[in-house]
């Protein structure tokens, strides 16, 4: 992509001019292992009933702006009221949006880093200050020092599992967070799917009126291609969501999918049991190279974090020799020497291991 030069970035918001377009370094390979999609794709039973919704759907016609009938089918799913529900174009429409409503000068975000990137971009995009409060060794975070922050922030985010290291946030933190911040609290829980059963925090929703909890089908439900997402809210918090979104930014085919997904949500378990089982035979597996100096952390989502010796290289090799793509974090601060791997079919999983191990000896 073209740099933004030096005559444009004078006529930006200078808030906006002092960033770069946001680069997921992705390359044409063989085995995408990067972006922690679901390589299982669409079950088969579920595809011709996608196909039939995509096709039948109303190219012609604006969308519903708030998605009515998939709004319902959210909400029955959840157990919470229609009111409680908004849908976007996939979770990061979804976080921007609470920092349109709740951001800019004088509304602090209190982030735990490292965390999803995106937070503090769209932070900085719209003048919002950051408070961070850095992850304890082991990526273990910080919940005494959240608490004290929270309680002058109008947005608190955290990630449970938290993306790139695996970890799920303490339930009892989230209260904590709950009792202490006068403004919102939200949970990301992109991942929750994969993580153990009674690990999401929506059912404090009736109990926290300043609690929000997002949800994506990118992840589980293999609609990564689609960008759909959700937030779990009280209805007053939906409202200002639906205030300042774009009116049709959920297509009529975006819907479509979606509602076949809440539809047949069953159809994808055994690909999410899948993941679940072979992220615990991957990370034995790169156990077994610690002796090469691998470490890897354990994990409630569909990727590994995983620290390797010259990390950057090594990323680089099994792109450029092996045809595998994996995710560097090594130049992020907190995560030097890190990869993310998302967790594939069995036999891309084997293959990656297997690249490691040979590249750490030297082959």
């Amino acid at each position: 992509m073209t740099g933004i030069t030096p005559e444009v970035r004078a006529l930006m918001r200078p808030s906006a001019a002092a960033l770069e377009p946001y680069d997921p370094a992705f390359s044409p390979v063989d085995v995408i292992l990067s972006a922690n999609e679901n390589n299982y794709g669409i079950p088969p039973e579920v595809a011709p009933a996608l196909a039939k919704a995509v096709t039948d759907a109303a190219w012609n016609r604006y969308p519903v702006p708030l998605c009515g009938e998939l709004r319902e089918k959210i909400a029955a799913w959840h157990g919470v009221a229609p009111e409680q529900v908004i849908v976007g174009n996939g979770g990061d429409e979804l976080l921007f949006n609470f920092f349109l409503a709740f951001g800019g000068a004088g509304h602090a975000l209190v982030s735990c880093p490292p965390t999803f990137s995106v937070y503090g971009l769209y932070a900085s995009m719209v003048e919002t200050p950051v408070v961070e409060v850095p992850r304890e060794k082991g990526f273990a975070p910080n919940v005494d020092a959240l608490v004290e922050a929270a309680r002058t922030a109008t947005l608190v985010v955290v990630t449970s599992p938290n993306n790139p290291t695996g970890d799920l946030f303490p339930r009892e933190g989230v209260r904590r967070l709950c009792e202490a911040c006068p403004g919102i609290v939200l949970v990301d829980e992109a991942y929750i799917e994969f993580a153990d059963p009674g690990s999401s925090v929506e059912d404090m929703l009736g109990e926290y009126q300043n609690l929000a909890v997002l949800h994506t089908f990118s992840k589980a439900f293999a609609l990564a291609g689609a960008r759909m997402g959700y937030v779990l809210a009280s209805p007053a918090v939906v409202a200002a969501l639906a205030a300042v979104r774009q009116p049709y930014s959920v297509s009529v085919l975006d819907q479509a999918a979606a509602l076949v997904a809440v539809t047949h949500r069953d159809a994808f378990q055994p690909a999410i049991q899948a993941i679940r089982q072979d992220r615990g035979r991957l990370s034995k597996m790169l156990d077994v190279l610690a002796p090469l100096g691998v470490y890897v952390w354990p994990s409630q989502a569909n990727f590994l974090c995983v620290r390797v010796p010259h990390a950057h290289d090594v990323w680089r090799r099994l792109r450029d020799e092996r045809s595998i793509l994996v995710r560097d974090f090594s130049f992020t601060p907190g995560l030097e020497g890190c990869l993310r791997i998302t967790v594939g079919k069995p036999e891309e999983n084997d293959l990656v291991v297997a690249a490691l191990k040979s590249i750490l000896k030297g082959e």
